[in-house]
């Protein structure tokens, strides 16, 4: 890479010993020249609610990851898949992202996204990256299609730690990461 990319990595699961986060830090292990991964969490944003933002305007972990968003060159989602769709903890905490309409395109228009996903059954999670095409696209997001990652049975990938130890999983992470590096290198042109 020519210049420093920071890439924002969000885990759409809450759990503590989620196989999403474990595989954004996976990513952050890599250590790709050039590269910088830092990992968020949705824990905080409450459940959207339009009384409350009226009422308090939007809350401060939702302020706190809308700052973060803004100031990275690229946006990484690591998207669970529960009943073949988008989680309802990441499509809130994005519905929330968006507010108030007027400040979703300073954080979402342009920026380069890539999704990836890890789950413990044989399809990985590709019903959910599906899903996430439209959202990306109504948000005037830069979606990268270049590649694909869905780690299917993924709780076989990683140790009770949350170590990846799947070698063939962590060549295609690390591909996946170097190609969308350079896309979203390319985006900054």
């Amino acid at each position: 890479m020519s210049a420093s990319i920071n890439i924002l990595a969000i885990s759409g699961s809450l759990r503590r010993q989620s196989l999403n986060t474990a595989l954004l830090h996976a990513a952050q292990a890599a250590m790709i020249p050039g590269v910088t991964i830092e990992v968020a969490t949705l824990h905080g944003i409450p459940l959207y609610d339009g009384d409350l933002e009226e009422q308090e305007g939007i809350p401060q972990a939702v302020a706190d990851l809308k700052s973060r968003i803004i100031v990275c060159d690229g946006l990484l989602l690591a998207t669970p898949e529960y009943n073949n769709g988008i989680p309802g903890v990441f499509k809130n905490a994005i519905d929330w992202l968006s507010r108030p309409p007027a400040d979703s395109g300073r954080v979402f228009g342009g920026r380069p996204v890539a999704v990836i996903g890890a789950s413990p059954g044989g399809f990985g999670t590709i019903l959910a990256q599906s899903a996430w095409l439209p959202v990306l696209r109504t948000l005037g997001m830069n979606h990268w299609a270049g590649g694909r990652l869905m780690a299917s049975r993924a709780h076989q990938a990683f140790d009770a730690a949350g170590e990846l130890t799947d070698e063939n999983l962590r060549k295609q992470l690390s591909g996946f990461i170097e190609g969308y590096a350079r896309f979203v290198e390319a985006s900054r042109r």
